[in-house]
């Protein structure tokens, strides 16, 4: 269930009763900062005082009264200048989660009443080009935002909008007929491809002939000439099965693979109804949108000397014409009613000027940029996608990396006796384990921030670190599995209840699952998830260490039972919704 939700909902009905107020008011509820104060506080009386000329603490007391005999509350307080301090009754809480450990299909999370169909733009590598570093920030943010979504119940459509159009291909097609190797560009390709064209453009740099040549097969391949684009297709071809490795590997799908190319016959017509509309006009040979001249543009844009361009004075188009064409073809294609581009924050204003484009367009289709910030190296500088030696640090040997690093401390675990991993499920434990540390170190910040990478701190049993989450859960499975407990038949018949404090503890992170899943949809914050699940498995350790499990009797031995598969179950989950596996055993 939404628990705060819930309480919202019987706040804003206690505050109307208690009132007798002629129409509903929030409730404002909130949890509380100190659990020794209560669970939530109801904050809704406060801004009354003024309107109903009474002290605040004076209108609270009555709806406090009314909302200490729900059953959902054990104690409702006056405190303060006049908010209400909420204690959940521990049996009420009980009841709901015995109910959730009936629900292994959504473990208590409702689907949401109105669902919309939504579309999530990342990942966006180059064709001919290794995905490095650089990538794996939108590529990880937006698959779990997807995950979410689309687990709420809205129609996802997962769109990599990949580079596969403009001027590097003129360059390509020049340097591949006259240095590319087709058994290098089968045995490797995209190495070949960034091999041929760093030579086309550092030639081209120096011999315009060679350039106008190139400019001259570009334009041929816009053109639709059959050898050209013959050649590209087996650029894009000889990509994706390089691209579709490394997204296996991350566990990454999409719905649709639409670049830049898709949108090329589309942009004349763009720039065309950008200057009948007077939305854009010519300026020494390009086309550009004045924010300084649009009376409609946001307060924030009137000020911004530099124009949006959408032709530039070669009639060469922009990404800016191509994001245009891309958001009117979801419109008309898709029918989306919402699109979330994944890229990161310094693309900021090009994304502020595009979506302000769309609203003179009159697209109602509600846009909006998910932003995200740096990762950064050791020194805390952005961390550098090329090594000493000037190579492309590459996504693939990060990730394999990872795998290593993780196989390593897995072996030191074993070594002390910590860990048990069968020697047949090595490879398999070691890149769940190491993938999952890379995803849930960057998942677990707010995605607005700048992160560390930190190999040590990433890689870790211990602390706010994927592998803790991923232990935790095998802690829980091997509870099962000692007992000879069938987990789904404890879940069918196990009656919870909360008599233990940090049985109490457990219960009310669990409770809280469904909210946290709510919240992270709404506001695109996978991190939000990754707070609830580290959170719960401390609460978990505390009543293992508290709480005898298997040694109990009778009905605390079956609700404990619950509680611990109920745990699992959230921890799976919770970590599913941002794209983390986890093992059995470890």
């Amino acid at each position: 269930m939404l628990l705060e939700r819930y309480l919202e909902s019987a706040g804003s009905e206690a505050i109307h009763e208690a009132l007798r107020l002629d129409g509903p008011r929030p409730a404002m509820v909130r949890p509380t900062q100190d659990p020794q104060f209560g669970d939530f506080q109801v904050n809704g009386a406060m801004p009354l005082a003024k309107e109903l000329k009474k002290p605040p603490r004076e209108l609270a007391q009555p709806i406090a009264e009314i909302l200490a005999s729900l059953d959902a509350i054990e104690k409702a307080e006056v405190a303060g200048p006049g908010f209400i301090n909420l204690h959940l009754a521990p049996s009420w809480i009980a009841s709901q989660l015995t109910e959730t450990l009936r629900d292994p299909a959504r473990d208590g999370v409702p689907a949401v009443e109105e669902a919309s169909k939504i579309i999530v733009d990342f990942s966006s590598p180059n064709i001919a080009k290794q995905m490095h570093v650089g990538h794996l920030r939108s590529t990880i943010i937006g698959d779990a935002i997807a995950r979410i979504l689309a687990f709420m119940g809205h129609q996802v459509i997962r769109d990599n909008h990949l580079g596969d159009w403009g001027t590097q291909f003129g360059l390509l097609i020049v340097g591949m007929r006259e240095w590319g190797s087709e058994e290098a560009l089968r045995s490797d390709p995209i190495a070949e491809l960034e091999r041929v064209y760093k030579l086309a453009s550092e030639r081209a740099a120096k011999d315009e002939r060679l350039a106008e040549s190139a400019r001259a097969e570009l334009a041929k391949l816009q053109a639709g000439d059959e050898d050209n684009r013959k050649l590209w297709e087996h650029f894009i071809e000889v990509s994706r099965r390089v691209l579709d490795e490394v997204y296996e590997e991350l566990d990454v799908s999409f719905d649709v693979w639409l670049g830049e190319s898709a949108y090329h016959d589309a942009l004349p017509g763009v720039v065309e109804e950008l200057l009948s509309r007077g939305i854009a006009r010519q300026d020494e040979g390009a086309v550009c949108v004045f924010w300084d001249e649009i009376a409609d543009a946001p307060k924030s844009l009137r000020k911004q000397k530099t124009p949006f361009i959408v032709q530039k004075k070669d009639s060469a188009f922009l990404y800016s014409t191509t994001d245009i064409a891309t958001v009117l073809y979801r419109r008309d294609h898709f029918q989306a009613d919402r699109a979330l581009y994944v890229v990161d924050s310094r693309q900021a204003l090009h994304f502020q000027q595009l979506f302000a484009v769309m609203k003179l367009l009159g697209v109602e289709m509600q846009l909006e940029h998910v932003g995200f910030g740096t990762v950064l190296g050791p020194d805390g500088k952005p961390l550098r996608t090329r090594d000493a030696s000037g190579h492309v640090i590459t996504l693939v040997s990060l990730l394999e990396e990872s795998k290593q690093r993780a196989r390593q401390r897995i072996d030191e675990g074993i070594a002390e006796g910590r860990l048990r991993v069968r020697p047949e499920e090595m490879d398999e434990v070691s890149r769940i384990v190491g993938i999952g540390a890379v995803k849930y170190a960057d998942l677990r910040q707010n995605r607005l921030s700048d992160y560390q990478f930190d190999w040590d701190k990433m890689i870790s049993f211990q602390g706010n670190a994927g592998p803790y989450l991923q232990y935790a859960y095998a802690r829980c499975v091997s509870i099962f599995a000692k007992g000879g407990v069938d987990m789904e038949a404890t879940a069918r018949e196990a009656t919870i209840s909360l008599d233990a404090p940090a049985e109490l503890v457990l219960g009310k992170h669990l409770l809280r699952f469904a909210d946290a899943v709510y919240q992270a949809g709404a506001t695109s914050q996978p991190h939000i998830i990754c707070e609830h699940v580290y959170e719960l498995a401390r609460a978990f350790n505390g009543f293992y260490a508290e709480c005898p499990v298997l040694d109990a009797e009778g009905g605390a031995r079956d609700s404990r039972l619950g509680l611990t598969a109920l745990t699992a179950r959230q921890i799976r989950r919770g970590l599913g919704l941002v794209g983390i596996g986890v093992v059995d055993r470890m």
